[in-house]
């Protein structure tokens, strides 16, 4: 008790302390002057995705996609995934929910390979709902995703909706549980990109078209299931603003056949190197110099499944990189080339801060890399740059081109009437696109949108240019100031909520009426921050939802505290053991976890 109180003690004065100090930076950061905003921050680092695959898995797609090409595909595209920072996670649905698979944070290529594994582990069953799949898509991007990442789902389908009559849901409860998701989706910014699978000429194209254009994704269609890896490549490109870069297809000779694969610029992050197949090839690779690769390497990760070959490239020099692919006699070989970038478009802040009718707009924008602004001409002049301005009053929109001779793209616009105009730089080449930030000018009443008046300006008068300098100084010293003392604050108030985990839990599950127990799956806790549930561990199978009521948080020393709710059942050595204080585990205990509605058990053994 004397110990707990004198934590409590402490962690009450560390809180005051940083309260006082967060006040004290709060005064220092009100007496600093705010100017005018305008200049543009560094660029964020490069984006990352949250995805969820959401696959229809009713056995219908038993004779659209026979040999799972499906699966195939939606591995690819984790395979593209970078490296590290992008999260994915998995709903498999017929008219309900038959597997789902948490958003899963990508830190290596042990997780690329455990979602990989969990598409190759989905059966197909009876019936077809899309609305089960759709809502708990969203669901998932909802609880796991990240606001600084860019959210999307994928949904592959084959056709209409299947209902089972005797389940008594009809299709008016089904279509009006699919409004709801979408427009969920629409208000969160969850782009679906929908597949349709028209092998029997039934799909009801205008149902998945709909999903996509009602929240700003993109509709595809095939007749074929070995469109998907290339269709996959598309969503992929299009949703982080990338371009598909073909090559030639080769038919193979049973040879060594060579294809140039041109890296254009130093900015290249990542070169995605696409090989599908239907049969089995080898690859060789050469840089710029003429020097042999291998694959894999350090800076080359493979990727190899039954129907494709992925080669990626990381931070690859810039120049033509010769790949040589040899295949089975005469099978066909699409190779397909996607580079992601680390490059953000930004538009300078405007010369003025007021505009009417008759005034004349002086544009310039800039790439920036990692933070910082590019200054190579070189980038700017192997791209297309338009300044598109649409006038909100008419529903007009012009292109104007805008000149890319220097290392910027620049150009002017023209207020031709007292409307409402929205500017947005477009810069391209072949492999990638990027726009900026929508501008804001109402010629009516004179305002930018995204101009901040100085503080205690009562007039219109503009600032001098060295007030200008200052106030921006001032701007940015003081928002540091906010950013760090709110930081500290969090930190602090936060930081139980946050702690990590060590270790591993080995878990299997006990089937009651059977008797037999699965292999034991080894769960690493490091991805886990301030708490998590055994459902989590167990994948969020929907048949073991009872037991996301056993809750895990870290402990002191390397522990793990086991709280259980109600209708759980724990026992340690044999006898039941109290959860509702919390059930301390350290290295090598293990407990057992009764689920009533199932009649199950999961084994938990906690190893360091």
């Amino acid at each position: 008790m004397l110990r707990t109180h004198r934590n409590s003690r402490t962690a009450k004065t560390r809180l005051q302390r940083l309260i006082s100090l967060l006040l004290i930076m709060l005064c220092i950061a009100a007496a600093v002057p705010f100017g005018a905003s305008g200049v543009n921050a560094a660029a964020a680092a490069p984006s990352h995705i949250d995805a969820v695959l959401l696959i229809d898995v009713s056995n219908s797609m038993n004779k659209s996609d026979k040999n799972k090409i499906a699966n195939e595909a939606m591995k690819m595209f984790i395979d593209m995934l970078s490296t590290q920072g992008d999260k994915v996670g998995i709903v498999a649905y017929t008219d309900k929910v038959q597997r789902e698979k948490a958003l899963l944070g990508i830190t290596s290529a042990a997780d690329k390979q455990d979602l990989k594994d969990f598409i190759d582990g989905l059966s197909r069953g009876p019936y077809t709902d899309i609305a089960v799949g759709m809502e708990e898509a969203v669901k998932v991007l909802a609880n796991g995703s990240d606001p600084g990442h860019e959210p999307m789902i994928v949904m592959l389908a084959d056709g209409n909706n299947d209902l089972d009559e005797a389940g008594g849901r009809t299709q008016a409860q089904s279509d009006q549980e699919l409004k709801a998701a979408v427009e969920t989706a629409k208000q969160k910014g969850y782009p679906v990109y929908t597949i349709g699978l028209n092998a029997d000429g039934k799909l009801n194209k205008d149902i998945l078209t709909g999903l996509s254009d009602q929240t700003g994704g993109k509709a595809f269609t095939t007749d074929s299931a070995d469109d998907l890896p290339q269709i996959l490549s598309e969503i992929f490109a299009s949703h982080l603003k990338l371009k598909v870069v073909p090559v030639p297809s080769i038919t193979a000779n049973g040879n060594y056949q060579e294809v140039t694969v041109n890296v254009p610029n130093a900015s290249v992050l990542e070169a995605n190197i696409s090989i599908m197949s239907s049969q089995p090839v080898t690859a060789k690779l050469s840089d710029p110099s003429g020097k042999e690769v291998a694959i894999p390497s350090d800076a080359v990760l493979l990727s190899k499944s039954s129907s494709y070959t992925l080669i990626k490239l990381l931070s690859p020099e810039q120049g033509d990189w010769k790949l040589q692919v040899k295949g089975v006699p005469k099978d066909k070989i699409d190779i397909n080339l996607v580079f992601n970038y680390d490059l953000e478009l930004k538009l300078d802040a405007l010369p003025s801060q007021s505009y009417r009718k008759g005034d004349t707009v002086d544009i310039a924008s800039h790439l920036f890399s990692n933070g910082t602004e590019v200054t190579e001409s070189s980038l700017y002049q192997e791209m297309k740059a338009v300044l598109l301005v649409t006038d909100k009053d008419t529903g007009a929109v012009e292109e104007l081109p805008l000149d890319n001779s220097g290392a910027e793209f620049k150009g002017s616009f023209e207020i031709k009437d007292s409307h409402e105009y929205e500017l947005k730089v477009r810069a391209e080449e072949s492999s990638f696109y990027r726009e900026s930030d929508v501008l804001t000018i109402n010629a009516k009443t004179g305002t930018v949108a995204t101009s901040q008046p100085a503080a205690g300006s009562s007039t219109n008068e503009e600032p001098a240019a060295d007030e200008k300098a200052s106030y921006t100084l001032y701007y940015i010293i003081g928002g540091v100031i906010l950013l760090l003392a709110a930081a500290a604050a969090f930190w602090l108030l936060r930081r139980q909520a946050n702690r990590g985990f060590v270790g591993q839990l080995v878990i299997e599950v006990l089937d009651g009426n059977t008797g037999e127990k699965t292999y034991p799956q080894y769960k690493k806790l490091a991805g886990f921050r301030g708490r998590f549930t055994l459902h989590q561990l167990l994948q969020l199978a929907p048949e073991l939802k009872e037991s996301e009521k056993a809750v895990f948080t870290p402990g002191n020393n390397d522990r793990l505290i086991l709280r259980g709710g109600d209708g759980i059942t724990v026992e340690r050595s044999g006898r039941a053991a109290d959860t509702s204080k919390g059930l301390e585990m350290k290295s090598g205990d293990r407990v057992s976890v009764s689920l009533q509605s199932v009649d199950k058990t999961i084994l938990i053994e906690y190893l360091i």
